[in-house]
């Protein structure tokens, strides 16, 4: 075999070629190989047009994350793969909980509360979503919040807080847009991670 077929079967290959020695074993009756452009998808990230279907709604916002709220945002991605739900309802979730806690596991904020809101998504006690140890257990609360999200016809196809409300019956029903962006990025960033 000549050295130019030889090159272009072994860089097709991905094997280097150094000063006439090559890596791996040569093989004396190789065929050269039909090299086509092969399309090259980075698996890395989710695709933003899944996890934007719509775009982004209005002025958008953003905090900055510590260790907990990093945390928490990977417990809510786990809890959504677990549930057999794809990205954009990680992204739903996440802005849900920037919304409603800002990512924090919130307790019973006594005088501060609102009614007995708690956890992640505000999920309170009184309304059904779980006893307070349950809902401020993230992957609890995160699954509860899917399985309301499940229940709505046709969330797949509806801008993020339409989603949200639904699910939440929040009194600022527009709020939820804000954080979409935010979640779409921590989805991209930690969904395969």
């Amino acid at each position: 075999m000549n050295t130019i077929i030889r090159k272009s079967v072994l860089s097709v290959a991905g094997l280097a070629f150094a000063g006439g020695v090559f890596a791996g074993p040569i093989a004396h009756a190789a065929t050269p190989v039909d090299a086509k452009p092969v399309a090259v998808v980075q698996a890395d990230k989710p695709d933003t047009a899944k996890l934007i279907p719509h775009g982004v709604q209005g002025t958008q916002s953003h905090i900055t994350l510590n260790d907990e709220q990093t945390a928490n945002v990977k417990a809510i991605i786990a809890a959504t793969k677990k549930a057999g739900l794809p990205e954009r309802a990680a992204v739903i979730s996440i802005a849900t909980s920037l919304q409603e806690s800002k990512l924090k596991n919130l307790g019973h904020l006594g005088d501060r509360n609102d009614h007995d809101s708690q956890g992640l998504f505000q999920q309170r006690p009184s309304s059904g979503w779980g006893t307070p140890e349950q809902i401020t257990d993230p992957d609890y609360s995160t699954t509860a919040f899917l399985k309301g999200l499940k229940q709505v016809d046709g969330w797949q196809d509806m801008p993020l807080t339409d989603a949200a409300q639904t699910v939440q019956v929040s009194a600022y029903p527009d709020a939820y847009a804000q954080w979409e962006q935010q979640a779409a990025d921590l989805v991209g960033q930690y969904w395969n991670s």
